[in-house]
C-alpha cells in the first residue's frame, strides 16, 4: 500500500482552509445586516435532520456500545448548540412584534471553534481507527448524532428567547 508524499496532505488542509476563510469572510460580512426571522419555522430544518438521522440509524443500527457514544456525542452537541444559539442577537419591533436576528461575531468564531474540534476529531479518529477499530460508520453515527444536538438546541434556545421577547414587547 503506498502512502501519498507529505505534501499531498498539507495541500489539502490548505485548500480545506482557504475555502473555509473565504466562507467565514462572506458570513462575516452578511453577519452585519439583521434579517428577518421566522420563529414559527425554526423546527423545519431541526426535523428534517431528524428524519435523516432516523432513517440512518435505522438501514444500519449501531450496537448498544456505538448507542453508548451517539447519546454523549447527542448531549455534548446540544450543550454547544444552546451555547451558540445564545450567542444569536435576536430583536423584536416593539410595534409590530416583528423578529430579527443578527449572527454575533461570537457565534461565527464558535463555529470556527467547532470546525477545528471536528477536523481535529477526524484526524484523531482516522488514526485511532487501526487500533481502536472504529470504523467509518462508527465515525458518521457519532458525527450526525453530534450534529443533530447541535442544531435542535440552537433552533430551541432562539424560539424561547424569540418567544420571551415578543411576550416583554406585547406586555409594554
Amino acid at each position: 500500500m503506498t502512502q501519498p508524499p507529505p505534501q499531498a496532505g498539507w495541500m489539502g488542509y490548505a485548500i480545506s482552509a482557504g475555502v473555509v476563510l473565504i466562507v467565514f469572510a462572506l458570513r462575516w460580512r452578511r453577519m452585519r445586516r439583521e434579517r428577518r426571522l421566522n420563529i414559527n419555522l425554526l423546527w423545519i430544518v431541526p426535523a428534517l435532520l431528524l428524519v435523516m438521522a432516523g432513517a440512518l440509524f435505522w438501514s444500519a443500527p449501531p450496537s448498544p456500545m456505538v448507542w453508548a457514544v451517539c447519546a454523549v456525542a447527542l448531549a455534548i452537541g446540544a450543550g454547544l448548540g444552546w451555547q451558540r444559539g445564545k450567542f444569536m442577537d435576536i430583536n423584536v419591533d416593539p410595534e409590530t412584534h416583528g423578529v430579527s436576528q443578527r449572527g454575533s461575531p461570537a457565534a461565527l468564531l464558535f463555529l470556527l471553534a467547532l470546525i477545528v474540534i471536528r477536523t481535529t476529531a477526524r484526524e484523531v479518529a482516522a488514526y485511532s481507527e487501526s487500533w481502536l477499530h472504529l470504523g467509518a460508520t462508527t465515525i458518521s453515527d457519532v458525527l450526525i448524532a453530534f450534529a443533530l444536538g447541535l442544531v435542535v438546541a440552537t433552533r430551541v434556545e432562539m424560539y424561547l428567547r424569540a418567544r420571551r421577547l415578543i411576550d416583554l414587547a406585547r406586555r409594554g
